[in-house]
């Protein structure tokens, strides 16, 4: 059997990495940044912490972009570009290389020391079977090289990150577009100012602005969260095909059962089709199980493994007193891109009946961005089929700091007393901040029950809420 020389293995290198021709472009480099190149440029050119660093993200998301621009500014700041080698390792040329040798043939090639700096990128490394060993036998063998590593499984990636590189490796987690991150690329952010009753809050700036705010929420919904879909008009076209064939189906049909060794792919696709359906509904595995003949133990695996590909995201129940339970049966899913719902079952509008439910995955998904406070979100659900959409809790888990109800209607502004479940809620347990409940346009604070409760418009929170979480993430 051929083996694949040498000789194609450099000139496939060479194809990848452009910048090692003195004043070549860098691809990707004229598109705008997220607000994530600056903290992850900082981590990759601090050298003073013998650590690879692991770029984890669904896919789509701009994880090659990414690194790409970080190659640009690397290069912009007095860094040879020889010094740096780029490569996706589910290109078929780079087949069942190791990564020492790959290592190695850019050192030979980059014309550099031994003991000079170099930055390798290894793009989609889950498709290197044991990459974490290797990975982290690089970090200790190669002191002088700073490694970057990206790939899609993001959950799977991170458990062997923690369990095979203690020490060695460092996370960065890029998830979908917040809705404040697509305004701007869009150019439409001038529909929010600072609100000056609040420290940290917004509003539209009239209401002609809200409408068209409105507008651009449900065109978020739809192919908003995937940067390649805003920037490319023929993408936008046609952004369900685009969304289920390069980012769904070769999530269910390519990766997660390389991944994991899964036969039965048309069940996990039948699996998931049902849980996006149904996003930010509440979910007990028994009566899944009955409804689509899957057996408990293969659905909660079945579960870890699109949580692992970052396609779905669980969150736990509280009860009307704000504990939580021991052996909870229930749960929420929630897409963590309301794009895909779109993708799977057609486009919506601002009438469409599955706005409610999205309006909530896509609230949800600024959370994505905050890693640490996502372990202290719940929902409260007890008898009588009152719930709380989002729940809060306080650092030690012991108090509730806030609560959100999402609507996509302003029935509830006129109608407060509807609002049943977050009244019990808030009766039972003292809140930190004002109760928040999201409107499609009204506004406000109001008495109800002798408890004040605020609204806002579902787009304008969404847009708050992303763009507080990303400051925060910044400022460190």
């Amino acid at each position: 059997m051929l083996e694949v020389p040498d000789s194609e293995i450099e000139a496939r290198l060479r194809f990848d990495n452009p910048w090692w021709q003195t004043g070549a472009r860098v691809p990707f480099s004229e598109l705008p940044r997220r607000a994530y190149l600056s903290p992850l440029l900082t981590l990759v050119a601090d050298l003073s912490v013998r650590r690879a660093v692991v770029l984890l993200g669904p896919r789509r998301v701009g994880k090659t972009v990414l690194l790409h621009q970080v190659i640009h500014e690397l290069i912009a700041s007095g860094v040879s570009g020889r010094a740096i080698l780029y490569l996706s390792l589910d290109t078929p040329v780079y087949t069942g290389l190791t990564l020492e040798r790959i290592t190695l043939m850019h050192e030979g090639l980059s014309g550099l020391g031994s003991s000079e700096t170099r930055y390798l990128f290894f793009d989609e490394i889950q498709y290197l079977k044991d990459w974490e060993r290797h990975l982290k036998s690089l970090v200790d063998s190669f002191p002088q090289c700073r490694f970057v590593a990206t790939g899609s499984a993001a959950a799977a990636l991170r458990l062997k990150s923690q369990e095979s590189g203690a020490g060695r490796f460092t996370d960065f987690l890029l998830p979908p577009l917040t809705f404040c991150e697509y305004l701007r690329f869009i150019g439409r952010d001038d529909l929010l100012e600072p609100d000056p009753d609040g420290e940290r809050a917004y509003r539209a700036v009239s209401a002609q602005a809200l409408e068209a705010l409105n507008a651009e929420f449900v065109n978020y919904l739809n192919y908003g969260g995937y940067p390649e879909a805003v920037f490319n008009e023929r993408l936008r076209q046609d952004a369900a095909r685009f969304i289920k064939s390069d980012v769904i189906d070769k999530v269910l049909l390519r990766d997660l059962p390389s991944l994991y060794g899964i036969s039965d792919i048309q069940e996990l696709n039948s699996l998931f089709a049902t849980l996006a359906y149904n996003t930010a509904q509440e979910v007990e595995i028994g009566k899944l199980s009955q409804n689509s003949g899957v057996v408990a133990n293969t659905l909660t695996r079945y579960l870890e493994y699109l949580e692992a590909a970052f396609l779905v995201r669980r969150i736990r129940r509280l009860d009307e007193n704000a504990r939580r339970f021991k052996r909870a049966r229930g749960f929420k899913v929630y897409l963590t891109n309301p794009s895909m719902r779109a993708a799977l079952f057609g486009p919506v509008d601002a009438e469409h009946p599955a706005m409610g439910a999205l309006a909530e995955t896509a609230i949800f998904s600024q959370w994505l961005h905050a890693a640490s406070l996502m372990q202290r979100l719940f929902y409260a659900r007890w008898r009588g089929g009152l719930e709380v959409d989002m729940v809060g809790l306080s650092p030690d888990l012991q108090s509730v700091s806030w609560v959100v109800e999402v609507k996509w209607s302003d029935r509830v502004f006129h109608r407060p007393e509807e609002l049943k479940g977050l009244l019990a809620f808030l009766k039972r347990n003292p809140v930190a901040r004002t109760p928040l409940v999201t409107t499609r346009t009204c506004s406000g604070k109001k008495q109800v029950q002798g408890i004040e409760v605020e609204f806002v418009p579902t787009s304008v929170h969404c847009f708050t809420l992303g763009r507080n979480v990303l400051r925060d993430w910044e400022q460190g």
